[in-house]
């Protein structure tokens, strides 16, 4: 079955890994999850990522971050939005990235030097396709 928007699919596997407070999460993988994910580790907000090479497609699977003792359990991750869709794709220059809860948060560029975060393609004058944004 073809899927119109992995990476909606993505994060919806994500949001609903950490309403269940799972520790893992898996979904089939692209070079685009993965470099989201690499962004995700880089930023703090999952603790580690792997890609197990299966048949007839590899297999990405997430490693939650979670706080606090098992009680009092939060997830780092406290909210992820889609933003460019495949039915409406959103692009900004350097100067209209935006800011995610006013520096609290990410949103994630796919630029022409790659994946990265809003900061990050500020810094290096790129501007780029929004992703999503993570808080």
């Amino acid at each position: 079955m073809s899927m119109s928007d992995p990476i909606a699919d993505m994060l919806t596997r994500i949001r609903n890994a950490l309403m269940r407070q799972h520790p893992t999460v898996s979904m089939p993988y692209s070079k685009m999850k993965g470099a989201i994910a690499e962004v995700l580790k880089a930023e703090g907000y999952i603790e580690d990522f792997e890609v197990l090479p299966e048949k007839p497609q590899a297999v990405l699977t997430l490693k939650l971050k979670y706080v606090g003792d098992r009680r009092h359990r939060r997830s780092v991750i406290t909210g992820l939005e889609r933003v460019s869709r495949p039915g409406r794709r959103v692009y900004v220059g350097k100067k209209d990235i935006p800011w995610v809860r006013s520096g609290m948060g990410i949103a994630i560029l796919t630029t022409s030097k790659g994946v990265m975060t809003g900061q990050e393609a500020r810094r290096k004058g790129l501007g780029g396709e929004v992703l999503c944004k993570v808080w």
